[in-house]
């Protein structure tokens, strides 16, 4: 791919455009093509968080014009809205004219009539900084597209041409096309346009190249934060190691719109912690700097990039095309946020940026959790996906039983995991990186989005043993059983085993309330307070005749009693006195350990084991 200088805002970028999807592509432009859609957005109170915007079609119908904001973003699966934040709203036509504006729901407004040209200007307040929404301050403009700028219904194969207003000292961050002017920046549509998140700030930049010839492509890492450049620096080196072990378990990098791909990360006190996936970018941020939290952010960064393969090339059916007006579900959740989170920290184990004692507390905290929820008794990791509209970010003022779900992130990194290791057992030469490589041959590099079968047809190519790929699906995919963890981990010299158990165990830990001890959280079906009675908000009285009246206290109850134990005990539940029989059981945490440290040596074959799956990968080195 043939690279260009470009003066101000970015030092490289693409005179041609990589391979896009058939949602992306577009027809080569003739006379009756539709013209560019114009955003304008300044920022003249940043310390109001309010920023000025227009947005002016042209060439329209006579007929009336509604415009709108979006109700859902690009990598959320909630609604959420956008328009709440948009007001002031005026509109003239191509003659400067003012132009009638009708508001008959929350969501658009509409002009019934025009001369064909139609701008509409209007004021954005944004104060929250994170993937979802924007945040416009003295120090900043961080933008989703979503929740900045309105588009005109059913024009949404128009490209679009915006121009930022960037205050002093600001430069401008974004995975859209740059033009001769750093302040122009330019989409082919509205997918590609809503999809492109940008950061106006003092940031500064790291980049390097991965791949070589046609497939050279720049990494740019862009950082608003506080701290120093050493810190930076340190980043930016760790980065470049993690996105490494990540090409090479695909064996190339994804080919990158324009020729570059942007880590848009934000390290500021005033921000939310939040990472977002995008074709070519990703927002990834952190109220901590980099120092204060100990470099931590590389995990985020990890999973977001991972991405630039599974979800945005690799990519369900059902989110192809986005649809801005709903919210955008799929039920392979699982496999787009679960092995990306599984994948996460195993590329920062694979890069020697994380100690091997911290990966194994890590992956043993998610198992656990996973082995020990009662959500599975009522679905499996499609049906968990299926409930990210209420999940991700969702605000409801009701409560939703909590025992019922269990998100599909920690869900599919388990059965990452379990895939992993049962096709190194079952499969000699296969690993789990041999599955996502078939899954980028047959769907990534194509682009061609799957469906939920795809991909237990894509188990049964890379292993020859469609009897193996029927299994795994209908056993936890589609249904909701785990296999036995603790052969597959011994393979690694891992040892699987309860944490505590030969201690009494009730379930969720009361906490001290205006009243006494109080169950500060439901209890969950099969936990002995559970099974008593209890819920979120009881008020214990006593305990096998005895008053509890802290957190010490209850512990002591339990250390002082052994799995089976019968305890009467006393509760108040909104306003009424209760009694019952608790019948405590032993403690099913689990843990993850490795075996030198209960004193055990991994034998050779377990060792080399260990190796293959959380050692380096070997890399190729950009020229």
């Amino acid at each position: 791919m043939r690279i260009w200088a470009m003066t101000a805002a970015w030092a490289l970028a693409s005179t041609a455009l990589s391979p896009v999807s058939a949602q992306q592509a577009r027809p080569s432009a003739q006379a009756s093509a539709p013209s560019t859609v114009e955003y304008d957005i300044a920022f003249p109170h940043p310390d109001h968080h309010e920023a000025q915007v227009s947005v002016t079609y042209r060439g329209l119908d006579r007929q009336p014009v509604r415009f709108q904001m979006a109700r859902s973003s690009p990598g959320r699966y909630a609604l959420h809205e956008f328009a709440k934040n948009v007001y002031s709203v005026s509109a003239v036509d191509g003659a400067g004219r003012s132009l009638t504006i009708s508001r008959t729901d929350p969501y658009g407004w509409t002009v019934p009539a025009h001369d064909g040209t139609v701008t509409v200007r209007y004021t954005l307040f944004g104060d929250r900084g994170d993937g979802t929404y924007a945040q416009i301050d003295p120090t900043h403009a961080h933008l989703n597209i979503p929740a900045t700028f309105m588009w005109a219904a059913g024009q949404d194969d128009r490209p679009v041409r915006v121009r930022f207003h960037p205050l002093a000292g600001w430069k401008i961050a974004t995975q859209l096309a740059p033009t001769g002017d750093p302040t122009v920046f330019t989409a082919r549509d509205l997918q590609y346009f809503m999809d492109s998140p940008v950061e106006l700030s003092a940031w500064d930049m790291r980049s390097w190249t991965v791949g070589d010839g046609a497939k050279r492509y720049t990494i740019r890492l862009t950082a608003h934060h506080d701290g120093s450049p050493a810190d930076l620096d340190r980043f930016a080196a760790m980065a470049k190691k993690v996105v490494a072990q990540q090409i090479a378990i695909f064996g190339e990098a994804p080919p990158y719109d324009y020729g570059t791909y942007t880590f848009l990360a934000d390290y500021m006190p005033q921000i939310s912690g939040d990472g977002m996936e995008h074709r070519n970018s990703t927002v990834i941020s952190m109220p901590q700097s980099l120092a204060a939290a100990k470099f931590a952010q590389i995990q985020t960064l990890s999973h977001e990039f991972f991405h630039a393969w599974n979800v945005e090339r690799i990519r369900p059916a059902e989110l192809e095309p986005f649809d801005f007006t709903r919210a955008n579900a799929t039920p392979s959740l699982w496999l787009a946020e679960g092995f990306t989170q599984y994948y996460g920290p195993l590329a920062v184990v694979r890069a020697e940026q994380m100690p091997l004692d911290d990966y194994i507390a890590q992956l043993s905290a998610t198992l656990n959790a996973l082995l020990i929820t009662p959500a599975r008794r009522y679905g499996g990791p499609q049906e968990m996906s299926l409930r990210a509209p209420f999940v991700d970010a969702a605000q409801s003022i009701d409560p939703t039983n909590p025992n019922i779900f269990k998100s599909y992130y920690a869900y599919g990194a388990v059965l990452a995991l379990a895939l992993d290791l049962e096709l190194r057992q079952a499969f000699p030469t296969l690993t789990l990186d041999d599955y996502m490589r078939q899954l980028w041959r047959t769907h990534g590099k194509p682009e061609r989005s799957y469906r939920p079968d795809d991909l237990r047809v894509a188990l049964a190519q890379v292993t020859g043993d469609q009897g193996f790929a029927d299994r795994f699906f209908a056993r936890s995919v589609t249904g909701s059983a785990l296999p036995d963890f603790a052969p597959l981990l011994a393979q690694a010299g891992l040892t699987l085993r309860p944490q505590h158990p030969d201690t009494a165990w009730a379930g969720a830990t009361p906490v001290k309330g205006d009243g006494g001890l109080t169950i500060g959280a439901s209890t969950a079906p099969g936990t002995p307070l559970y099974e008593a009675g209890l819920d979120k908000g009881d008020e214990i009285v006593s305990v096998d005749g005895r008053p509890v009246a802290d957190a010490a206290a209850w512990s002591a109850l339990l250390a002082a009693h052994k799995p089976g134990d019968r305890l009467p005990i006393v509760y108040r539940q909104r306003g009424g006195e209760r009694r019952a029989t608790m019948t405590l059981i032993a403690d099913p945490n689990m843990e993850i350990v490795p075996d030198e440290r209960i004193g055990r040596t991994p034998t050779p074959e377990q060792t080399r084991f260990r190796q293959a799956w959380l050692g380096p990968r070997p890399v190729a080195t950009a020229p």
